[in-house]
């Protein structure tokens, strides 16, 4: 058991960590702005593994305690702190007679931008946490653990659209600054069809074989039959926000986010109800056609609104060129395999199945995108011999 004295410093601790980890997102962005994602990317794995893995061996020297545990986090922390401080004020332009002191005009220009930003996160947190904050009044404690598996698995989909973002939106708005409209619509329907592949490959082969995954990972049939279906609804939800999130990017780009702002209140207006009434009709299994029904309709229809405000005639060329012509087919190939109807009672060959099914699936939606093609052509082109 934890003391209260000691509780009272672990939380004391922790909001040093946050506060430190917030600044170094301050250097992250300048970072990012200038296109160093390998250098960034280096730079987390290595962060990443201090803080998760070697914290092991620290505790198996110091003690398995709680406060070993979050002092250790709390140096790592300060650690990474003065790594990408170092790394983002070397990448700055030098002053000369510069005055020190605290000034607004240098982020006035910026300012609507930036609180429009962080209100629209706030926005995303109450819709992403609202179903769990539903489903823990409803649920039993141990159901609920049950409908927390399948978000958590499920929200492995949006992973892929998090390195993907943070290396296109610096290069359209350095595109778009360069004036080179063309080229910033030509990354953008690229990066669409890349998060098609993976985001989309995700969320097929989780809804497609939901229970195989779930047995190869827990061994409980009990866990299997209650969270296959949930698993299912919020990887294509998940699939669907992966690709609906696109508009934000070149609106991004393009420094003003007003249509962003706009589709993410229409999107907490119709969210939380949705979510409200058909968890405590339906349970979980409600919440998940929730997710999935408002996040489809917000795809087929505020993505072509935005798209019709920035891009006059882009959309439909956008939506079956760059999103269906790999989902679908991708989709019918996981169809395909769902019938063969493999069921094991062995977990790892069911464990294998599910990679090989989302392998076929993955290099399918590859070879129907015109971008991963392309970019097949290039390095092949580059490695054979002269």
């Amino acid at each position: 058991m934890i003391s209260l004295s000691d509780a009272s410093l672990i939380i004391k601790v922790m909001a040093l960590c946050i506060s430190i980890r917030w600044v170094c997102g301050l250097y992250r962005g300048v970072i990012a702005g200038s296109e160093k994602l390998v250098w960034l990317s280096v730079f987390g794995v290595v962060f990443a593994t201090l803080r998760f893995v070697i914290v092991l061996p620290v505790m198996w020297v110091y003690g398995f305690d709680a406060l070993v545990f979050f002092f250790y986090q709390l140096f790592i922390a300060v650690l990474e702190f003065v790594a990408l401080s170092i790394k983002s004020r070397s990448m700055l332009p030098r002053v000369k007679n510069a005055v020190i002191g605290w000034s607004f005009a240098p982020v006035k220009n910026v300012l609507g931008f930036s609180l429009t930003i962080a209100f629209t996160a706030s926005i995303w947190v109450v819709v992403t946490q609202t179903d769990k904050l539903i489903l823990s009044s409803v649920l039993p404690l141990s159901v609920y653990g049950y409908f927390a598996l399948a978000v958590l698995i499920a929200g492995g989909v949006m992973v892929a659209i998090g390195p993907i973002s943070s290396a296109i939106m610096p290069r359209m708005a350095m595109l778009h600054a360069e004036d080179k409209p063309i080229e910033v619509l030509a990354v953008y329907r690229d990066s669409t069809q890349l998060t098609a592949i993976i985001a989309g490959a995700a969320a097929i082969t989780l809804a497609f074989f939901s229970k195989p995954l779930l047995w190869a990972w827990t061994g409980d049939q009990a866990i299997v039959s209650s969270v296959a279906s949930t698993l299912m609804l919020y990887a294509l939800g998940n699939g669907c926000l992966a690709i609906s999130a696109f508009p934000y990017y070149i609106q991004y780009a393009r420094g003003n986010l007003r249509l962003h702002f706009i589709g993410n209140i229409i999107l907490l207006v119709f969210m939380v109800p949705a979510i409200y009434l058909a968890s405590f009709q339906y349970g979980m299994i409600g919440a998940g056609y929730a997710w999935l029904v408002v996040n489809l309709i917000f795809l087929l229809f505020w993505v072509w609104f935005v798209h019709s405000r920035l891009e006059p005639a882009f959309h439909l060329k956008w939506l079956f060129k760059d999103v269906l012509v790999i989902l679908i087919p991708a989709s019918i190939v996981g169809g395909g395999i769902k019938l063969l109807g493999f069921e094991s009672d062995s977990r790892l060959l069911s464990a294998f199945f599910v990679a090989g099914a989302g392998f076929l699936i993955i290099i399918t939606a590859v070879l129907f995108s015109s971008a991963a093609r392309r970019m097949l052509r290039s390095v092949i082109s580059r490695w054979r011999p002269v």
